[in-house]
């Protein structure tokens, strides 16, 4: 029977990510196992300014480890130990916690800090957690980050063989390190404030992720900042007379993220600059857009005094909207009005002295010798605005909810509802929220002098939408497109300025320190601009460097589907590493589309070797004879022990391999930590505990999440496979010719597939499970490498609160769990027409290679940021990748599973039919076996056709069998090896 589903307009979701609220009697707070009930920072900043708590003055306690409570006596490192810390230090990691006791006198505000030296090689942060007297005092206090410093290895830029300058590595700054705590997405401008009571306090700090060495906790009162005039009076001193003191930007001494890094500016403007050379000229951009993120340079002085600094910069953010960087001397902001000091947009270089509203150049007073500058991202300005934006987009999800509860989501325009009689606070809800909106965007435009921007135009198209849906709020019903759902939604306008509003791009070229000199000019005149654009247009007619050309006949020829960065590095990798030890030359160049590598194929002008392909791709070259079986080298069965059997499927043919994966997808369940503890909840390991836990999930509004849902009309295999496989199905005939999707577990498969959406009611259609994930609508679900990416890059709200677990299976009858799913990503392969196919296939090997792709992944990520994560397919390789651990043994685990669909000239039919019919089970209400058999017919019609266009079929008799691949034909060929 259909489960009849009940509707509960009052329980709702609390605004601070990871909270719940209880408004059904039967799950009172007090009978769940554990509740997130923090409200954020900025709701607790904003109630202790109401009733006007302060703190003590002057007020320092400093603990060293020896005084730690409840520690691992085992973990106290002694002096020796310490790294010249200068006496005994503590090695927190693994989980560990420390308590430390706090007696003090007045109760108040108080500031936490820490000394630690950060231990390990990779680039995954440091985090911890506090809790005062038992108790996170806000939401933020459960994630609090200890960033490494880094530098680059050489302060010279190297030169590639095309006369272009490479990034050089980066490298951790083996140093002790202090930190005051701070909101992990640094969206405060100052350190995080706990309030301690009078007398003893219990202060635990507690590992999630990382090793350090920890020194002295310091708790002190809370930290000010002078203001400028305050500031002049501190220090005596004249403004100097000694001249200009150039720094070059893309040479800072220091940074707190390895992901700053130098860039070309192609822009006679910028110095240095070489019209025939890509120089890293200038530092920032997307790089440098992150809140927190901070970078430093040393600038000696020949007098102690007063100095004004000028930055040479190029804001050119594409919203339109100001960005923000906090200005500090020797590790200190010198006054407040630097704190956080705005760089307008503008459409060329300018030369920004940092001067106050009326133009009025500050002066910074410096000693004489070395004095460091640092500058640092800072998004704190827009912080208020992303909160309450954040609570209307909470707000907008629970109400739509609450509407499709009582609608069943039947969003018929002829139909007519009266939501006010069920939900009467809906016209006091949308105005309030308008109103809220409408203030923010006044403010925004305050920040912008006046300046209209794509955040502030969305906030005012918000605003007027809201407006509207609350004058005729019994039409929302069939208007949810207008305010939750759609890419011209409210919803969907917040969140994109949401995004927006956090980046903080600048381009810096170079910083000026001087007294009252004239300045050069940071753009080119006139007359030198039109000479170098007409030079520049001359030259674009040469060689591209990177592009898809004709190659020397002594030269490997690669091709590769991916973006300039990724090409860039490989081709200084190879030319660094593979051909000074081989003596083969390779060239690898910058691939535009998949469909450049088809044409070249047909005009006979394809390259050696082709990388970053589509899995299906190598197979469609070789059933047309245009792809090389590497299993004619004799060493294939030696490389192919790196890999997961699985992957292989769909790129065999007969007996013949045609690709070698390079990358690799996952599926694998996310869920989200805080709130299944606090429905007290289980992880669910099959199927059926999925459905056990739906009617909690939804009595609650929230909801499972599978693949199914993210895609649009067409589900792919990806969607639809992994309940075939993990029931035992399969798709295809032994011999090929027919398909077997009506056999019993087929069915089976299907069935609870669709199953799942017409009688559990998991949702249809969601177009980004991330956001929904992040904002605790769909707490756990399955999904991929890509929301993995998401998650670890762009949620800090909740790092540390979400975990992965092993896909959803099938229970057999001997216990196991089946959990096949597919995982392809993208691969390699060597053409047929190639003359250098033994020299292509060294270059694969050596790219393939467990110490390549180490090296690559790390590279690219240490130099580029978090997101750019190299999900490689050399299972040698991802175990030493610079991932949680226990992430990397759960995507392991998972990819003992993986099976792809083995390829057949009449594939796409195949998976088109499953699609077709899931589309009429779950909409159009058709009978399982039997919308099964009406696309068995349609399949083995096609089948027929194709199987006699490439010759395994003569007049419907088979001629020649097509025989399915299968993972235990691909372990056999590792045994032979291993024999």
């Amino acid at each position: 029977m259909k489960r009849k589903m009940m509707f509960w307009p009052l329980i709702l979701l609390l605004l601070v990510p990871g909270q719940i609220a209880f408004a059904n009697e039967e799950n009172k707070p007090e009978q769940v196992a554990e509740q997130v009930i923090e409200p954020s920072y900025l709701s607790i900043l904003e109630q202790w300014n109401e009733v006007g708590q302060g703190s003590a003055q002057n007020f320092e306690r400093v603990v060293p480890p020896t005084a730690f409570l409840s520690m691992d006596e085992n973990k106290l490192q002694s002096e020796n130990e310490s790294k010249e810390y200068g006496s005994q230090v503590y090695a927190w990691d693994n989980q560990d916690s420390i308590d430390i006791e706090v007696e003090v006198e007045v109760e108040g505000l108080y500031e936490l800090g820490f000394d630690y030296f950060p231990l390990g090689e990779g680039i995954v942060p440091i985090e911890g957690s506090i809790q005062v007297n038992g108790e996170y005092p806000y939401f933020e206090s459960r994630r609090v980050i200890f960033p490494k410093d880094w530098k680059s290895a050489i302060n010279e830029f190297e030169q590639d063989r095309f006369g272009d300058e490479i990034i050089p590595a980066q490298v951790p700054m083996e140093q002790w390190h202090f930190v005051k705590a701070e909101d992990s997405s640094y969206l405060q401008a100052r350190p995080l404030m706990f309030h301690l009571n009078e007398g003893k306090n219990t202060i635990t700090l507690s590992n999630i992720r990382g090793e350090m060495l920890l020194g002295n906790i310091y708790v002190n009162s809370v930290g000010t900042i002078p203001t400028y005039e305050e500031y002049l009076k501190q220090q005596e001193g004249s403004m100097t007379q000694t001249g200009i003191v150039t720094v070059e930007a893309e040479h800072p001494t220091k940074k707190n993220s390895s992901f700053i890094r130098p860039v070309n500016r192609q822009d006679a403007s910028v110095v240095p600059y070489k019209r025939d050379q890509r120089l890293l000229n200038a530092i920032g951009g997307e790089s440098w857009e992150t809140s927190g993120q901070s970078a430093s340079w040393e600038i000696e002085v020949e007098e102690d005094g007063y100095y004004h600094i000028t930055l040479k910069v190029l804001q050119e953010k594409q919203s339109g909207f100001p960005v923000f960087r906090t200005v500090m001397i020797n590790g200190e902001v010198p006054f407040e009005e630097v704190e956080n000091y705005s760089f307008q947009q503008k459409k060329s270089w300018i030369n920004e002295t940092l001067s106050n509203e009326d133009g009025e150049s500050y002066s910074f007073y410096l000693t004489k010798g070395k004095n460091t500058l640092t500058l640092k991202a800072d998004a704190s300005p827009v912080n208020r605005t992303l909160f309450e934006m954040d609570a209307v987009m909470k707000g907008i999800e629970e109400l739509s909810l609450s509407i499709k509860r009582l609608t069943g989501n039947n969003q018929d325009r002829s139909r007519g509802w009266r939501i006010t009689e069920y939900l009467p606070e809906i016209e006091g809800q949308l105005s309030g929220w308008a109103d809220k909106l409408e203030t923010e965007s006044e403010y925004l435009l305050e920040l912008s002098k006046g300046k209209e921007s794509v955040e502030v135009v969305s906030l005012q198209i918000a605003v007027e939408r809201l407006r509207a849906l609350a004058a005729k709020p019994d039409e929302i019903p069939s208007r949810l497109t207008q305010l939750s759902e759609g890419s011209s939604s409210v919803a969907q306008l917040l969140g994109n300025a949401t995004l927006d509003l956090k980046k903080q791009p600048l381009f810096m070229d170079r910083i000026y320190i001087h007294g009252d000199e004239e300045l050069p000019n940071p753009e080119l005149g006139f007359f030198a601009k039109s000479k170098e654009s007409v030079m520049k247009f001359f030259h674009s007619f040469q060689s591209n460097t990177l592009a898809t050309e004709k190659v020397d006949d002594d030269v490997v020829d690669v091709w590769v589907n991916r973006p300039r960065q990724y090409v860039e590095l490989m081709q200084n990798m190879v030319d660094q590493q593979f051909t000074p030890q081989t003596g083969i030359k390779v060239r690898f160049s910058i691939m535009p589309s998949e469909q450049k590598l088809i044409l070249a194929n047909a005009a006979n002008s394809q390259p050696d070797l082709a990388l970053g392909i589509s899995s299906w791709l190598p197979y469609e070259l070789a059933i047309r004879g245009a792809a090389y079986d590497l299993r004619q080298f004799d060493d294939f069965n030696e490389t192919l022990a790196h890999f997961s059997p699985g992957a292989f499927l769909p790129m065999i043919i007969d007996d013949e391999v045609y690709g070698l994966p390079e990358t690799q997808d996952f599926f694998v369940q996310f869920y989200r930590k805080d709130i299944l503890n606090a429905l007290n909840l289980p992880v669910p390991d099959t199927w059926d505990d999925v459905v056990d836990i739906l009617p909690e999930l939804q009595r609650f509004g929230l909801n499972y999440y599978t693949p199914i849902a993210g895609a649009v009309a067409f589900k792919p295999f990806q969607a639809t496979s992994p309940f075939i496989y993990q029931q035992r199905g399969d798709l295809y005939r032994e011999d090929g010719m027919g398909t077997t999707i009506d056999s019993d577990e087929t069915v089976r498969g299907i069935q609870l597939m669709t199953d799942l959406n017409t009688i559990y009611s998991t949702p249809l259609q969601v177009p980004n499970f991330y956001n929904h994930f992040r904002y605790s609508t769909l707490p756990i679900g399955v999904s991929n490498f890509q929301t993995y990416v998401e998650l670890t890059a762009a949620a800090p709200e909740i790092s540390g609160w979400w975990d992965i677990s092993l896909h959803p299976g099938i229970e057999q009858e001997d216990g196991t769990i089946d959990r096949w799913a597919t995982g392809s990503g993208q691969s390699g392969m060597i053409f047929d027409g190639s003359v250098k196919k033994d020299e292509g296939w060294e270059v694969l090997k050596w790219w393939m290679s467990t110490e390549t792709q180490i090296d690559f992944a790390t590279t690219l990520q240490i130099r580029y940021g978090p997101s750019y994560m190299w999900n490689t397919a050399n299972l040698d390789a991802f175990k030493q990748l610079p991932w949680p651990e226990e992430h990397k043994e759960i995507v392991l685990e998972q990819w003992e599973y993986l099976k792809e669909v083995p390829k057949t000239p009449y594939t796409y039919m195949v998976e088109r039919e499953i699609s077709n019919i899931w589309n009429k089970v779950v909409f159009d209400g058709d009978n399982t076996r039997s919308a099964v058999d009406d696309a068995v017919v349609t399949i083995d019609r096609e089948m027929r056709r194709k199987m006699e266009e490439f010759g395994y079929m003569e007049n419907g008799r088979v001629v020649k069998t097509y025989p399915i691949p299968t993972i235990e034909q691909v372990e056999s060929w590792v045994e032979e090896n291993e024999e």
